[in-house]
Parts: C-alpha cells; sequence; structure tokens
C-alpha cells in the first residue's frame, strides 16, 4: 500500500540536508522510542520505515534518483498560455534562458510522473486522492508497516491524516485486522487504537488553542469514546479526561455566548456549568471540579458569564444558588431580582431582594443597597435609615453631591439609583444591557403603584415577621423577629448560616463587578 509519507520528512530533515546530517537525524530518531504502551511489533516497524528512509537517502544514486520522483510530486507544473506581452519578451536574450531553462525542468518533471503513475497501477492498493493533498509525496509500504507509519505520521503532527487512515480499519468486524493483514490482530488493533487516541488528544488541544472550544471536545471525547469501547489504556483515558475537565469553563462561555435562537447548545452550555457548581458545592464552594479555577478564579468566571445570560436565567441559576446556602449566590440574586422587579415592573421582586439583602447582614456592608430596594418600594424613611448606615465613601459622597438643596439625600438617591442600575446592574443581563432606568417611568406604572399601595407602612412594617430560608441541615424553619428600623437590625438580621469563607467571596464578586479582567483570554 501506498500512504503520504516521505523519506525526508520521516526522518525531520528539508532535501537539502548534507550526510552528516542524514547520519544524525538517523541516530536521533533511532533513539527516540515511542509511548512504552506501544506493541515491539509496532515500534519494529517504524524502524523499519526510518532505516529505509535512512539506506536510500545516504547511498548517492538512489538519492538523486529519489529526488527527481519527489520533486516531480511536489511541484506539479503548470500550463500557462503565453500572452503577447510575453511573446514579445522572448525577443530578449535573458528571457529566452529563462524560459529554456523552465521547459528543461518540466520534461524530466512529466516523465518522472507518469513513471510514477505507471507504478501506481500495477495493482498495488493506493489512499484515495480524495484523503490527501495529490502533489503530497508517498512511499510504498508493506501492510505491516502500516502500524509504524501511522506512528511517524502522529509523530509530525499529523493526526488529521492519522484519523482518516485509520478510520476504514476501526470500523466494527473489520477484517483486514482481524485476518492477520497488519500483523498479529491481538497487537495491531490495540496499537491502532493507541494511535488514534492520541492523535485524537493532540488534535482537541490544537483546537483548543485556536479557541475552537467545542470541536477541541468533540475530539478527545472521540478518543475516549474509542479508548472505551476497546477498553484499553486507561492512563490514556485519564489524560484526555483531565483535559476534558479543563475545557469545560471554555465551553460553557463558548456555548453560552451564542445567539439565543440556538437554545439546545446554550442549554448544554447551562448544563456544563450546573455540573461544576454541583461538585464544587456552589459557586463559593470548595469542591473541586478538576476545571484548574481556584475560588476567586471561578468568581471571575461567574463574573464573565453573566453578560451572555438573561434576567430569567440568572434567576433560575443564583436562587437555586443562595439555597445552597450560598452568600456568593444571595448576592447574584439580589441583583438578580433587582434588575427584573426594576425592568419588567415588578416590585415584588425588589422585595424579595430586600429580603435577602438583609440574610447578608452583618457579613457584608450592602446597606446601599438595601437603600435603593427601600426607595423602589416607597419606603423613604428606610431608605434614608439604610443610608446612614452605609461606608461606601464614594456612592455616598455622590447622593450628598446631588442633594445639597435638599433637606434629606432623596434626591441623591434617586439620581444615584438610575445611574446604578443603568450602569452597574443592567450592564450584567443579556436582555438588559441596552436599557436604561428611569424612576419616572417605574413609579407611573399602575400595577408599581397598586402593589406599593398594597404594602404595609412603615410603622405597621415594625412589627411584621419576616420568614428567612431555612438551613438545608436543619429541620425547622428559622424566623427572625423584625424590629424597628435602626442601626441596631441589621446585626439582629443575620443570617447566622453564612462562612467566613462566603463573605470573602461575596467581597470578592463585590470587587470584581466593578471591573472583571479576561479569565479565559488563553487556554494554558
Amino acid at each position: 500500500m501506498r500512504i503520504p509519507l516521505d523519506y525526508y520528512r520521516i526522518l525531520g530533515l528539508p532535501i537539502q540536508a548534507t550526510a552528516e546530517q542524514l547520519r544524525q537525524a538517523h541516530r536521533d530518531r533511532t533513539q527516540q522510542f515511542p509511548r512504552r504502551e506501544y506493541s515491539e511489533a509496532t515500534i519494529v516497524a517504524r524502524k523499519q520505515l526510518i532505516d529505509e528512509a535512512y539506506a536510500v537517502l545516504s547511498e548517492p544514486e538512489q538519492r538523486q534518483t529519489y529526488d527527481g520522483s519527489f520533486l516531480a510530486k511536489t511541484y506539479e507544473p503548470e500550463t500557462q498560455q503565453l500572452t503577447p506581452s510575453s511573446k514579445r519578451n522572448l525577443d530578449r536574450p535573458d528571457e529566452k534562458e529563462t524560459k529554456l531553462q523552465q521547459t528543461e525542468e518540466v520534461i524530466p518533471t512529466i516523465a518522472s510522473r507518469r513513471l510514477a503513475k505507471t507504478i501506481n497501477s500495477q495493482g498495488r492498493e493506493t489512499i484515495s486522492s480524495s484523503e490527501f493533498d495529490p502533489n503530497t509525496p508517498s512511499i510504498e509500504i508493506e501492510d505491516p508497516q502500516f502500524v509504524g507509519a501511522i506512528l511517524i505520521l502522529h509523530e509530525l503532527g499529523e493526526y488529521e491524516l492519522v484519523l482518516k487512515l485509520t478510520h476504514p480499519y476501526l470500523t466494527n468486524n473489520n477484517i483486514a485486522i482481524k485476518d492477520g493483514r497488519f500483523g498479529d490482530p491481538a497487537l495491531v488493533l490495540p496499537d491502532i487504537v493507541l494511535t488514534v487516541a492520541l492523535a485524537n488528544l493532540e488534535l482537541g488541544r490544537e483546537q483548543w488553542q485556536q479557541g475552537q472550544y467545542e470541536s477541541a471536545a468533540t475530539t478527545l471525547e472521540a478518543g475516549q469514546g474509542l479508548l472505551l469501547r476497546e477498553n484499553l489504556f486507561v492512563q490514556v483515558r485519564g489524560e484526555i479526561q483531565a483535559d476534558l475537565y479543563k475545557l469545560r469553563p471554555y465551553r460553557v462561555m463558548e456555548l453560552i455566548a451564542l445567539p439565543e435562537k440556538i437554545a439546545l447548545d446554550r442549554r448544554r452550555g447551562l448544563e456544563i456549568l450546573q455540573d461544576m457548581l454541583n461538585e464544587r458545592g456552589g459557586i463559593d464552594g470548595q469542591g473541586e471540579d478538576q476545571s484548574g479555577l481556584g475560588i476567586e478564579d471561578f468568581l471571575k468566571f461567574v463574573q464573565q458569564l453573566r453578560h451572555h445570560l438573561t434576567t430569567s436565567e440568572q434567576k433560575k441559576l443564583f436562587e437555586a444558588e443562595a439555597h445552597r446556602p450560598s452568600a456568593v449566590g444571595t448576592y447574584l440574586a439580589v441583583y438578580t431580582f433587582l434588575a427584573q422587579g426594576f425592568a419588567q415592573k415588578q416590585p415584588a421582586l425588589i422585595r424579595k431582594a430586600k429580603l435577602m439583602l438583609m440574610q447578608l447582614g452583618r457579613s457584608q456592608d450592602v446597606n446601599l443597597e438595601k437603600s435603593v430596594c427601600a426607595l423602589l418600594l416607597g419606603q423613604t424613611e428606610e431608605a434614608s435609615r439604610s443610608l446612614e448606615l452605609s461606608h461606601e465613601n464614594e456612592p455616598l459622597s455622590f447622593i450628598k453631591e446631588n442633594s445639597q438643596e435638599s433637606p434629606d439625600l432623596l434626591p441623591g438617591l434617586c439620581l444615584y439609583a438610575e445611574h446604578w442600575l443603568s450602569e452597574e446592574v443592567f450592564p450584567h443581563f443579556r436582555d438588559l444591557s441596552d436599557k436604561s432606568a428611569s424612576l419616572k417611568d417605574y413609579f407611573a406604572d399602575q400595577h408599581v403603584q397598586a402593589y406599593l399601595e398594597a404594602l404595609p407602612t412603615e410603622t405597621e412594617a415594625a412589627n411584621q415577621w419576616v420568614v428567612v430560608q431555612p438551613r438545608r441541615d436543619r429541620d425547622t424553619e428559622q424566623m427572625f423577629y423584625q424590629k424597628e428600623v435602626d442601626k441596631s437590625t441589621v446585626s439582629d438580621l443575620e443570617n447566622k448560616g453564612i462562612s467566613g469563607v462566603g463573605s470573602v467571596a461575596t467581597a470578592s464578586l463585590a470587587s470584581a463587578s466593578k471591573g472583571t479582567s479576561n479569565l479565559l483570554g488563553a487556554s494554558s
């Protein structure tokens, strides 16, 4: 059979290589051994081809003959029709000499091509010309050398060619392998499977580096599937699986960033993300998902994802995370309820966001967010009191600066709320990124007005019972009595289940939301 290889490539040399370079290359290639999983039969076949390449190229006459056919195959002559201007140029002596030289080079080339065609028509099996470039040089090998040839192609980085050449022999009940044509089937089949799996592994890594994450996953999964089907090479399966784990964040980002109409692929991205969250034990969990991302990097990754998720998708995702419980999940759920409640004029969602903020109490300074929630619920006195508890200097300076002619801070708070929603909240949602916030339009909505009028007054609300979501490790529901909202209320309403790690994670996320670097800019 003929295979798309040439002696120079086998030795890793250019056609201009000297005799000394040939000797050195042969010595280096024979001293390099493939992976230990290969059988002796494949190692021997590989060495035979290396020795054969050296034998031909180290003998001057054989090399000259080989070079003639090699160049004929590599450089396809093109027939060009002479234009009037080129005909006139032939009158110049230097142009005549050039044309004659080109003609002398083309004649032996055509003769060599005819000779190659004659050789190929002598009944030997050849690879279909559609399977590789017809101008690619090829050599004739014995059937038992096939396993060595594809191993060499793999070493040369010809991963796609390896997959093409081996595909016909890896179909179910393939006779060519079972009848011993390539050697002992018990040795040949595992070696072919190994070469194909390694080709999938390396090709998948190349696609990963090129930013083709789903293609990379498909390629890696093909190699892993073959190994599982044949129940071979557990270690290689582990290498492929490790890459698939590390590839998951990139796949999630690629799939979720797709247009919303490509719903199935986006859903697959969300499913992969959910698997990662479950393995980690939540956004700020300390479990291991094998992605290589620590807690802080994973938080940045989630921040990047939010730009590609709709309000509905984030609501479903982060509300579930808040119930783990997760401080970060709660924090992100608050943003989602706020954004959706304001944009869709559903103050009930804003009230829910406010109640969730009370869970974060002492762990984080969320008084500014609580103040905005109270404002949007028409609870102006509570909004002012929450604002007094905030320690966020920059926003407070903005609010005070825009309330100088007012007896309270409400004018500045209204302006800040619009700016905050438009510039810092909405941009994190795929379906709100181009929206702006208008408190005037919000409060003018009849549904909003009806809901706010039905809310208890601030005096009545002072003695209400508030139900807080219970921790999963407790059977009884925790209830907190809401006292009069003042400076002492924040600590009284703290969710006792939030861990120190969660507090740090929430702070990191809040910081990251103001400017997140591209965590997945390039694979490592």
